[in-house]
């Protein structure tokens, strides 16, 4: 398994905990949004798609807003990274990240980043629609 996906399933399972003690209701979001932050040296582009939970929601949202959460999955700020949810599977299920959520980091675009998580996640699905990218980070320009 690559280094950078072992390193985000870790950072990953890390964040559910801390995300799990704010007592979120397990229900499907009711929009489609997109934020866009600025973290260090690096942009951060979350897209929140209605089938994810409040857990996966915050999750995804404490990655692209906070430094050491960042740096766990970015672990400089070389290159891009992107993760990938396959809407069927979900992010986060008993706790833990579905097999099919799939990150990679160090990549030398966003382009990049996008098509080899998205080809890994649509490998890795149990079925249903495509992954989308939910996650994207690249250097601020």
């Amino acid at each position: 398994m690559d280094k950078g996906i072992v390193r985000v399933v870790a950072l990953i399972s890390a964040l559910t905990v801390v995300s799990g003690g704010f007592g979120l209701a397990d229900r499907a979001r009711a929009e489609l949004a997109t934020e866009t932050t600025v973290l260090g040296g690096s942009q951060i582009t979350l897209t929140l798609p209605d089938f994810l939970n409040e857990q996966e929601v915050q999750t995804l949202r404490l990655v692209a807003t906070n430094e050491q959460a960042l740096s766990l999955f970015v672990p400089s700020n070389n290159g891009f990274a992107a993760i990938a949810i396959a809407p069927a599977d979900g992010f986060i299920r008993d706790g833990q990240p579905v097999a099919s959520a799939i990150a990679m980091a160090e990549l030398a675009s966003a382009e990049d980043a996008r098509a080899k998580v998205l080809e890994a996640c649509d490998k890795a699905k149990s079925g249903g629609d495509p992954c989308v990218v939910v996650l994207e980070v690249g250097p601020n320009p």
